[in-house]
């Protein structure tokens, strides 16, 4: 054992001495590009945090602080270089290439800065509340795209891309089967390939239907967009290509850790097409209609990412995303595709997979109706957040004082009609339910877990047993939340589940 343990120490130290040695190798090649462009020796010279590829990154201190890079593919640098000094040509905001080694694997670039808008909207990202500075920078960004698709195609020579020059069939395979074997096979759940297949081919054919001549950048995410003086700048562009349009808007509004809430997609998406006119004369209803397509094949791949990186190399980051992605999905999944009618079948069992779920169920909204007798005290909250909202039915006309509704409750036909046809009771949960509903699609957006809605009145048994349960049934069916509903003074408790 001991002679096992020193072999394994002189290993490590060995290949410590390897990695030192190569990392000396590739800051001397960044320094000689420094050194010659201008004219001076770099101060300093400190390896960046790396991202989710194997190229590395330093930062070169002196007279002007340069960002070298070193790749591991000589063919993924030529891209980069080559679309880099296009699209900087053609005005865009990228990066300013300076100089690259004679073997095309090393190269120095504009310095942008430290600011990725991933972590300038870090707020609303957490909160899914996003002030207007971060939607301002957010609208920047999404109406610069068009920009990128479609002024940088003038000229372009697409047979410079990496690995693909044009999204086509194989491409779209080779993510879908990456889902396939990186992440679905992962999970160990059971499904039918065959038929996974043919609704793979289901897809591609429907992605590739409409027009692919777009300027792809196909990783066009909040962390490959840099902020330098309240302006979006745009890296890490060399996996692009010829591409339809719809992808990197999909991209973009469901990157699964961006956690925007719909009323922001929406919101962004409405600057898009409004910036795209200028270069598409395109129907809002279908472009929604395509872009759903996108956003699931974009999802599945982003999955197989996750999977790889995460299950297969080790990295924390791409593990911890999962459940972000895996909540995009389920979303997705309100909305059935029929058009897959097997992928749809699979993906809803996958969401429900107990590893799943119990991340869910952590982070899922559950919201309390309670009806009561103020008479008998308002109800106490159990969750420790400190309740919510108490509506005052007293003020609606009450049908117990009159004798031939005494024995009846506010979920007797007898009772309900009263109260319907009196109309006060509709104007007072109209009213209720604007108040609720807001919070209720806030709480979810942020993540909140609980919320207690309850309504009181004289004996908690006509008024307020109506209006309790109306809202109850209200709710869970516009948000589809797990809602408890307590008829406190009748005894009376009823769950309606929320449906995956």
């Amino acid at each position: 054992m001991a002679v096992l343990v020193g072999f394994a120490l002189i290993f490590a130290l060995f290949a410590l001495l390897l990695l030192s040695q190569s990392t000396t190798i590739m800051t001397k090649v960044l320094e000689d590009l420094y050194q010659q462009y201008t004219g001076q020796h770099p101060t300093d010279v400190v390896e960046l945090p790396s991202s989710g590829s194997n190229r590395r990154y330093f930062r070169l201190s002196g007279p002007l602080s340069i960002i070298g890079v070193i790749g591991t593919c000589r063919e993924e640098n030529e891209a980069f270089l080559y679309m880099a000094r296009h699209f900087y040509n053609k005005g865009l905001p990228v990066p300013k290439v300076f100089a690259q080694s004679p073997d095309g694997m090393a190269y120095i670039q504009e310095d942008l800065g430290d600011a990725l808008l991933f972590n300038v909207i870090e707020k609303g990202r957490k909160t899914s509340v996003f002030s207007e500075e971060e939607k301002v920078i957010l609208k920047k960004t999404i109406r610069q795209l068009p920009e990128i698709q479609f002024r940088a195609t003038d000229d372009f020579d697409f047979s410079k891309c990496y690995p693909a020059a044009q999204f086509d069939a194989r491409s779209i395979r080779w993510d879908l089967n990456y889902f396939k074997y990186c992440f679905l096979k992962a999970t160990g759940l059971e499904f039918l390939e065959d038929r996974l297949e043919d609704d793979f081919q289901a897809m591609t054919d429907v992605l590739l239907s409409g027009d692919c001549n777009a300027f792809m950048y196909r990783d066009f995410q909040s962390r490959n967009v840099m902020i330098r003086d309240g302006e979006p700048c745009f890296i890490d562009f060399q996996g692009g290509r010829r591409g339809p349009f719809y992808y990197d808007v999909a991209s973009f509004l469901w990157q699964a850790k961006a956690n925007f809430p719909d009323s922001l997609r929406h919101e962004l998406i409405e600057e898009y097409l409004d910036s795209l006119r200028r270069y598409v004369d395109i129907d809002r209803d279908s472009f929604y209609a395509r872009l759903r397509h996108f956003v699931l094949f974009r999802t599945l791949q982003v999955l197989g990412a996750y999977g790889f990186r995460g299950y297969f190399e080790k990295k924390p980051h791409f593990i911890q995303s999962v459940p972000f992605a895996i909540e995009n999905l389920r979303n997705l999944l309100a909305e059935p595709y029929p058009e897959y009618p097997y992928l749809d079948q699979m993906l809803r069992e996958l969401v429900n997979m107990k590893q799943f779920t119990d991340d869910l169920s952590r982070r899922t909204l559950t919201v309390k109706v309670m009806s009561f007798a103020y008479k008998k005290g308002i109800p106490n909250d159990t969750t420790g957040n400190g309740g919510g909202f108490v509506f005052d039915c007293r003020a609606v006309n009450n049908p117990g004082k009159y004798e031939r509704y005494k024995p009846y409750t506010g979920l007797d036909q007898q009772v309900i009609k009263f109260l319907e046809e009196d109309g006060e009771i509709i104007d007072f949960l109209t009213h209720a339910y604007a108040l609720v509903d807001a919070s209720v699609k806030r709480y979810m957006e942020r993540g909140f877990t609980n919320l207690m809605v309850c309504f009181g009145c004289t004996g908690g048994q006509h008024r307020s047993v109506y209006s309790a349960q109306h809202m109850a049934e209200h709710i869970n069916k516009t948000f589809n939340v797990k809602v408890e509903l307590v008829h406190r003074e009748q005894n009376i408790e009823q769950t309606f589940k929320a449906r995956f």
